[in-house]
């Protein structure tokens, strides 16, 4: 894969961001404050469009190069494209939650049937009736989740960020020949565009046409690299630690602490310390640093020894669960 590819990709993107956010603000395509939000003036949004469309692009050319599967093809091309396209016309409409709900179910079982069935049927002493539907509701809870996690300047994406850089180190040096190393990559050069308009101060936000789309990426990923054997879960686990922490913690208390858990809020860890803080910037460049410093030792020590993965992964989340209880919904209740 031609780094000159990349360069192209990355320039795409940051063009079509720019000139994205032109057009909505014209068209007052904006986030506006609000009870969850944590900005205090109008922001254009729905700019996820943009870089998820740039990676389905590339996707697209890599395929007719023959260096993707058609199967890889299907499963986060087309089934990205509709992530990224139904968000977008979410941000536009605001849809209501049950058909966003049965909408993450359908895309759920699109990618259920292209990876035929997942790697939870690998083992046989699980029935069928309890495989699929762990299946189809863990993909719905990643999408769901990576909105969560799009709460401040840069969080979401910089995640992106790490993420798919890592894990291009990391099957570089297991599993060279690998096809999802170029998924890897499409999607670091199309979010690096992106991410120079994110970065605290925002000056667009990604809205439901980036947090959905990442989600449902992030999820089939992991699904079909377990699955072939390119990455353990523990990797995954690893680094994607603080994010799995976060969410987990959250919902989890607020069902114990809040009544009516399942409504609109902004009290996972990270917004609360937003808040505290009174920057957006301190609390992403915190988690950025964390994830540098000690996650991706741990990522790398996963991988390379995979028979250590269960102790990294202990190791990776157990700082994320501290402090999405200390500072999680109970300190928001308080």
């Amino acid at each position: 894969m031609s780094i000159y590819i990349l360069i192209i990709f990355f320039f795409i993107s940051f063009i079509g961001t720019y000139l994205y956010k032109k057009i909505a603000i014209s068209q007052n395509i904006l986030s506006n404050p609000n009870f969850r939000t944590l900005h205090t003036k109008p922001i254009p949004v729905g700019g996820g469009i943009v870089f998820s469309m740039v990676f389905i692009v590339g996707m697209i050319y890599h395929s007719w190069l023959n260096q993707l599967s058609n199967n890889l093809l299907l499963l986060i091309a087309v089934g990205g494209a509709a992530a990224a396209l139904f968000g977008f016309l979410d941000d536009l409409k605001n849809i209501r939650a049950l058909k966003k709900l049965t909408f993450q179910f359908l895309l759920s079982g699109w990618a259920f049937l292209c990876i035929d069935g997942g790697p939870l049927l690998m083992f046989d002493w699980l029935p069928s009736i309890i495989t699929i539907p762990l299946t189809l509701l863990f993909l719905v809870w990643m999408m769901n989740g990576s909105n969560f996690m799009d709460g401040i300047d840069g969080m979401a994406i910089s995640a992106a960020l790490f993420v798919s850089g890592m894990m291009i180190w990391v099957l570089l040096l297991t599993h060279p020949e690998s096809e999802f190393i170029i998924v890897m990559a499409l999607l670091f050069a199309s979010s690096c565009g992106f991410f120079l308009f994110n970065w605290p101060p925002a000056s667009i936000f990604m809205g439901d046409a980036g947090s959905i789309f990442l989600g449902y990426l992030f999820g089939s990923l992991i699904l079909v690299t377990v699955q072939v054997g390119d990455l353990t879960i523990w990797t995954w686990l690893v680094v994607l630690a603080y994010f799995f922490a976060d969410i987990i913690v959250t919902q989890f208390m607020r069902v114990i602490l809040v009544k009516k858990w399942y409504l609109p809020h902004r009290s996972h860890a990270y917004q609360n310390l937003a808040r505290i803080t009174g920057s957006h910037f301190r609390v992403t460049a915190g988690v950025v640093l964390y994830n540098l410093i000690w996650i991706l030792p741990l990522t790398l020590w996963s991988a390379l020894s995979p028979e250590m993965g269960p102790y990294a992964a202990v190791l990776a989340v157990s700082p994320g669960l501290f402090v999405a209880y200390r500072f999680g919904p109970r300190l928001s209740l308080s």
